[in-house]
Formats: C-alpha cells, sequence, structure tokens
C-alpha cells in the first residue's frame, strides 16, 4: 500500500461528444439528420437483442467504472469501482454522467419508436425490438440500469398514447407484448420502489439500477420528469431509504458485480459500428447536433419533451373534439 493521494475531485465529464473519433459522424452534424437516424436504425434491426444487449453492457460497464478501471483511475477515485464512487461527495462528476447516459438512452429509444419510421408494421417490429432487448438485459445480463432506461422510453407519455401501435404488437408479437405486461412492467415497479432485493439474486446481477440513488445524490440537478416517482407515492419514505441501504450494500458488493460482469461478457467480441450507437457521445451528437450537444441537460430535456410530443402526435394524431370541430366550423364563416 503506498502512500494516501488524495482522491481526484472531477469536474468535466467523461462524455466529450465533439471530440470522440466516429466511423459515422461527421465533425458537425445538425440534430436528428435522416441519414445518421437510419443507420443507426438499420444496425438495431439487424443485429440480434442478445447481442444488442451485449454492446450496452459492456458500454454500461466502462462508464459505471465496473470494468475496464485502470490502476491510475483506481488512484484517481480512492476507491476501485465506480459503485463506490458514486455514493461518495466526490462522485458528483460520476452521477451526472450516470444520468446523462440514462437520459439520452431513453429519449433515444423514444426517438427510435417516433422518428423515421415507416407504416405502423414497423413501428411495432421496433417496438417489440426494444421490449426484447429489455428482457435481454434483465434476463441473460443482469443490467438494471440500461433495463431501466429502456423501460422509462417504453413508459413515456409519448410512446404509451401510440395506442394503434401498440394493438399491432398484441396482434404481430403476441409472446412480447403478454411478456411486457406480466413481467416486465411489475419487475420495474419493484426495482423502482427499492424491493429488488426479494426479486433479483445479486450473483445474476452486473449493473445495478443505479438511477434512484443518484438521483436522490443530486436532486438539485435533475429535473427531468419521472424521476421523483418516489415523491407521488405514500410510501416515499420508505421507497427512499430502501435505496440508500440499497446503496450501501452495492457499495460493499462493488467487487462481485465485476466479477458477474467479467463472467456475462467473457469472449464477447464488440462489433465497432454497434459498439458506436450505444456511446452516449454518439446518441447526444445524434440527438442534439454538435451544436446543441454543449447546451446544459436541463434545457436539452425539455426541448427534446417538445419535440417527441410533436413526433407522436404526427404519428397518431390525438381525436378532434367535438366543441373543437364547431369552433372550427365558425371561424369559417
Amino acid at each position: 500500500m503506498g502512500e494516501f493521494v488524495t482522491p481526484l475531485l472531477e469536474t468535466v465529464s467523461s462524455f466529450r461528444p465533439n471530440e470522440f473519433e466516429s466511423k459515422f459522424l461527421p465533425p458537425e452534424n445538425k440534430p436528428l439528420e435522416t441519414a445518421l437516424l437510419k443507420r443507426a436504425k438499420e444496425l438495431f434491426t439487424n443485429n440480434d437483442p442478445k447481442v444488442i444487449a451485449q454492446h450496452v453492457l459492456s458500454m454500461d460497464c466502462r462508464v459505471a467504472r465496473i470494468l475496464g478501471v485502470s490502476e491510475e483511475m483506481r488512484r484517481n477515485m480512492g476507491v476501485s469501482s465506480g459503485l463506490e464512487l458514486i455514493t461518495l461527495p466526490h462522485g458528483h462528476q460520476l452521477r451526472l454522467d450516470i444520468i446523462e447516459r440514462h437520459n439520452t438512452m431513453a429519449i433515444g429509444i423514444a426517438v427510435d419508436i417516433l422518428g423515421c419510421t415507416g407504416t405502423l408494421e414497423d413501428r411495432a417490429a421496433t417496438l417489440s425490438k426494444i421490449i426484447q432487448v429489455a428482457v435481454e438485459l434483465k434476463d441473460s445480463m443482469g443490467d438494471l440500469y440500461s433495463f431501466s432506461a429502456l423501460m422509462k422510453a417504453l413508459e413515456m407519455p409519448q410512446i404509451t398514447r401510440l395506442e394503434k401501435t401498440w394493438t399491432a404488437l398484441r396482434h404481430q408479437y403476441t409472446q412480447t407484448a403478454i411478456l411486457y405486461e406480466k413481467q416486465l412492467k411489475p419487475f420495474s415497479k419493484l426495482l423502482h420502489e427499492g424491493r429488488e432485493s426479494t426479486c433479483v439474486p445479486p450473483n445474476n446481477v452486473s449493473v445495478p439500477l443505479l438511477m434512484p440513488l443518484v438521483t436522490l445524490m443530486e436532486r438539485q440537478a435533475v429535473t427531468f420528469e419521472g424521476t421523483d416517482m418516489w415523491e407521488k407515492n405514500d410510501q416515499s419514505c420508505e421507497i427512499m431509504l430502501n435505496h440508500l441501504a440499497t446503496a450501501r450494500f452495492m457499495a460493499e458488493a462493488a467487487d462481485s458485480y465485476r466479477m458477474n460482469a467479467e463472467r456475462i461478457l467473457a469472449g464477447f467480441q464488440p462489433d465497432e459500428e454497434m459498439n458506436e450507437i450505444c456511446k452516449t457521445e454518439f446518441q447526444m451528437r445524434l440527438l442534439w447536433g454538435s451544436k446543441g450537444a454543449q447546451v446544459n441537460q436541463t434545457e436539452r430535456y425539455e426541448k427534446f419533451n417538445q419535440i417527441l410530443t410533436a413526433l407522436s402526435r404526427k404519428l397518431e394524431p390525438p381525436p378532434v373534439k367535438q366543441a373543437e370541430l364547431l369552433e372550427h366550423h365558425h371561424h369559417h364563416h
């Protein structure tokens, strides 16, 4: 054991969307460019759900510093795993990055469903694929962090209101639809109530849920809707304590998560292109463009909420109310 080195207080995000080497991205790009959306969508469509889930897990393990932690990083962090760091005061920047990746992924998944889709069948197929990836993240990968990002996307009001799409899913992909309703949704609810210890054997988890803890610790920084689920809940205090207890357990068990991740990813050979679309930097550039990716989090998310609402209404317009028809009628006379 060498002499004690004061942990480094990181102040800059590890995501640098305008500086990373990319196979797809030109040096500058506009938000939501069709060619980029199509390319990402193709990769998603042409890959097996399990393969996609492996790429996501592998990237999560880097971002959360569960795998690939160098000696120097360890020294700087003062601990050996990001799972310990995020419970400590100087883990502030890592917590923000974990929030950034989660929200960006959820918005990216929503865009995959809402943007640049052809027919209703296409949309149902995309929905089915996302649910299958969520199943793989939960069951084969033990990645609860990205599982919850996909669930967040599927539970966005802009997605749940697409009645025709969900009906098509139930008709064409009945098994997947049943899995989603009967297994994924109840499981997700348990997770967010902090009761997962009762339903997940820890020896199968590689990346814990993370979001409730980091949002609790970064209260002032987070305003994206859906993060305050425990405040609308009559057991909110108990839920909060559950998440804090889980966090303590998580920090202590950091090593076993790492071993689980190593076991699950043993022999995994990432595909370069698939790897890139799983990167937060790529997703930030895709969603916000090279200029917009610099803007502060809250502003970016607010703006995107409106975009998602517009896309959703364009795909399945809300029913026109009787009163509006009359109103419209009067104006024309």
